[in-house]
């Protein structure tokens, strides 16, 4: 089967290549801009293609689908950093937004037959009644302009479905990690700190909000979810995708200090600058919708195996 990833270079890109060339053997190919490091994708080196494209650009979009001529597309492409959006509302709004109406016109014009995934996200909900666990009914009020534009990029998804018959599906894929998350990301952030320590160059953990609670799981089971979702779910829909570990990001972050290879306590230190404007504080969703479709689970423990491999994978990849 003939596969297009965009975001392919991505932390969850890379590691959805990864399953489908070794699960699955399909031929994946990857819409990357020129400039991308490739970093990510070393273990597969020579077993998936390239196209080259900017989803800002419609034309290179439907110049690299010509090539591709994908059945499937899983759309991962994004800004994906909401303290970023803040600093930068129009370029995030242009990449997921703008671009995901680029790659949906370009799929309506050259491959209309394709199955597209597009990975939209739980912030599209907001803020949500603590206690209450979130359901794909609940209303979509974004509080970030990264959530706004991942709004634009869920409701075109299926807006396309609906005008042209296009066959959108819509994940909203709550908290995922693994090793090989970018340090932009509190919880890698934390562990590449705590590698820091462990090394003698650092003395504390800076750390913004650690009250806000999500819903855990590993990348590499959220990876096998979406190509799940991609085979199963039905067009114009929209499932949620939830880990079985709840728990907030000061809780996590105490499980990597548990971790660490140090003997003496490690001091954690608020550091207003990591603060956002707002914060989302309640990211707890029920997924049973999507479970009973395809009957996934999570495979992968949370607190036992991917929080220490992502401490592993810093104390290896720190610059010496």
């Amino acid at each position: 089967m003939r596969v297009l990833v965009t975001g392919i270079c991505g932390f969850v890109g890379s590691y959805l290549t990864e399953h489908l060339v070794y699960e699955y053997h399909h031929e994946v190919f990857g819409l990357r801009r020129w400039w991308e490091p490739l970093d990510n994708l070393a273990e597969i080196a020579g077993k998936y293609h390239l196209v080259e494209g900017d989803l800002t650009d419609l034309a290179s979009v439907i110049a690299a689908l010509e090539i591709a001529r994908p059945e499937i597309i899983f759309h991962l492409a994004a800004q994906s950093q909401v303290d970023f959006s803040y600093l930068a509302p129009t370029q995030t709004m242009e990449t997921n937004g703008i671009g995901t109406i680029n790659l949906l016109e370009a799929v309506r014009r050259v491959v209309p037959e394709a199955i597209v995934l597009v990975v939209s996200s739980p912030e599209v909900y907001g803020d949500v009644q603590q206690g209450s666990p979130i359901t794909e009914d609940f209303p979509l009020l974004p509080v970030s302009p990264y959530a706004l534009s991942k709004l634009v990029e869920d409701r075109a998804a299926f807006m396309y479905y609906k005008a042209y018959g296009l066959k959108t599906i819509i994940s909203r894929g709550f908290a995922h990690e693994g090793p090989r998350r970018p340090d932009a990301f509190a919880l890698s952030n934390f562990a590449k700190q705590i590698a820091l320590i462990e090394r003698g160059n650092q003395r504390c953990v800076y750390t913004g909000n650690l009250k806000a609670t999500r819903t855990y799981c590993d990348v590499r089971d959220m990876v096998r979810a979406y190509y799940l979702l991609a085979l199963k779910g039905q067009s114009g829909e929209a499932y949620n995708i939830c880990g079985n570990e709840i728990m907030t990001v000061g809780e996590a972050l105490r499980l990597l200090v548990l971790a660490s290879s140090l003997k003496q306590p490690i001091v954690l230190e608020q550091d207003n600058s990591r603060l956002r404007p707002h914060d989302v504080l309640w990211q707890v969703g029920d997924d049973s919708k999507f479970r009973k479709l395809t009957g996934w689970k999570p495979q992968i423990s949370f607190s036992f195996d991917t929080l220490p491999e992502m401490l592993s994978w810093w104390r290896k990849n720190l610059a010496p």
